[in-house]
């Protein structure tokens, strides 16, 4: 047992540090990352999310096509858009329910003058199968259990190339608590949940972990300061 561990454990090390060697962002990333067009929200929100590391650990080179999955307000959405650069694509995807309010003319700004990313507003499952190089689900698996989970992970799973990956990022949760009510959940179920639709999680990484969270209230408590406990996985998509 304390062998099999080992050799994991030494596997997503050597995964990191390959990734890292080899994964080339585009040049101007901390640029764009720093500039005053980007939404002083999301430069504010860089220290706890970590975006250089992110990208570096999920292997994102510039010229990848890449999806933001649950894409929200955007935050990954321009993270990935500068990581990827002029050469890359990115798919902003906000999902069906966003096109129904207000024509989702509020996703489509967040795009407008990005100048690599287009709007989807279909589910993952509807994108082309194997057309994508990276993916990331931020902060949406929490509101899924085992059975809403299983089409979810397998839908991200069509749409990625044969070794293609996803990182797959949410606040952590304890036994024995309301998880759910506090946009939490159990970094068990998340292992399970991917897992179970045919990847190899390449990475557990502790980049995203603090102390900070004693993940006894809300994530959205002004307590913690967005600077809130999370799981981040990488998972691959076997060739």
């Amino acid at each position: 047992m304390k062998s099999t561990f080992f050799k994991t454990g030494l596997m997503a090390l050597l995964f990191m540090c390959l990734s890292s060697a080899n994964a080339e962002v585009a040049p101007d990333f901390m640029d764009k990352l720093m500039a005053d067009s980007r939404p002083e929200a999301d430069r504010v929100r860089d220290g706890s999310r970590r975006p250089y590391q992110v990208m570096n650990t999920l292997g994102v080179d510039a010229g990848m096509t890449v999806m933001d999955i649950g894409a929200g307000g955007g935050w990954y959405t321009l993270v990935l858009s500068a990581a990827v650069g002029s050469s890359g694509h990115v798919v902003a995807q906000f999902g069906p329910r966003a096109l129904q309010r207000n024509n989702g003319e509020a996703q489509k700004e967040i795009v407008a003058n990005l100048g690599n990313t287009e709007a989807f507003f279909g589910n993952v499952g509807e994108y082309a199968a194997n057309s994508i190089d990276r993916a990331v689900t931020a902060l949406n698996i929490h509101h899924n259990n085992a059975e809403r989970a299983a089409p979810y992970f397998q839908e991200i799973y069509n749409v990625l190339k044969p070794g293609g990956m996803v990182a797959v990022i949410d606040h952590i949760g304890m036994p024995g608590m309301e998880n759910g009510m506090m946009h939490r959940m159990l970094k068990s179920d998340a292992q399970a949940w991917i897992e179970s639709a045919g990847f190899e999680i390449v990475v557990d990484s502790e980049l995203l972990r603090t102390n900070a969270d004693d993940h006894e209230r809300s994530i959205s408590d002004p307590i913690y300061g967005r600077d809130v406990d999370r799981f981040f996985f990488v998972a691959r998509k076997p060739n």
